[in-house]
């Protein structure tokens, strides 16, 4: 079983969204393969258990996956817009990178 924590958030670089997708899909691993492990329990209770498992599972991934389509979408589209506004202003987006180009570059050189 696979768990994560802050510092292994940040050793990886991962945002907090990065990280509770990431924690998310673990989790839905993880209770996968306790519906395997106790596929053979035969008890009423159990199967109840697994079965409220599994659907609380599928809604999760159904969740998910429409989080994440969602988020495509707006990257696109941010993408689109930015692509855009640098077409209808090419001097001027040169001249902000370059501006922000020389922000960092000072930036860095004083460390």
């Amino acid at each position: 079983m696979e768990t994560s924590n802050e510092t292994t958030a940040n050793a990886h670089g991962l945002t907090g969204r990065d990280q509770i997708m990431t924690d998310l899909k673990t989790l839905a691993r993880d209770a996968e393969n306790l519906l395997k492990a106790t596929a053979e329990d035969a008890s009423e209770r159990a199967k109840e258990a697994r079965a409220r498992l599994q659907s609380a599972l599928d809604g999760a991934k159904s969740t998910f996956q429409i989080i994440e389509d969602q988020g495509i979408e707006t990257a696109k589209a941010t993408a689109k817009k930015a692509d855009t506004v640098i077409r209808d202003h090419p001097y001027e987006s040169i001249g902000v990178a370059f501006g922000i180009g020389l922000l960092v570059g000072v930036i860095l050189r004083r460390k």
